[in-house]
């Protein structure tokens, strides 16, 4: 059985479920934030979503980085 991570207080794999989850959903409010603009109808809604387009690409390239940490000690736990 695995040792804890005494500063979380949770297994390496739930550690590693946990960092999926919040990679997926950080990708998803980024792309959701980002695509947002083309489905508001009024004008000026889109124009404060549009203007929100950096915090999206942080979000989405931050989501894409925890999904890739996860896979990268997914592989090296093999």
């Amino acid at each position: 059985m695995p040792k804890p991570d005494f500063r979380t207080g949770k297994s390496p794999t739930q550690a590693n479920s946990d960092l999926l989850q919040k990679g997926i959903l950080i990708a998803l409010i980024g792309l959701a934030v980002l695509l947002a603009p083309y489905f508001v109808k009024s004008p000026e809604l889109q124009a404060i979503v549009a203007a929100s387009s950096l915090v999206g690409w942080f979000a989405l390239v931050l989501g894409v980085a925890l999904i890739g940490q996860y896979v990268l000690r997914r592989r090296s736990a093999r």
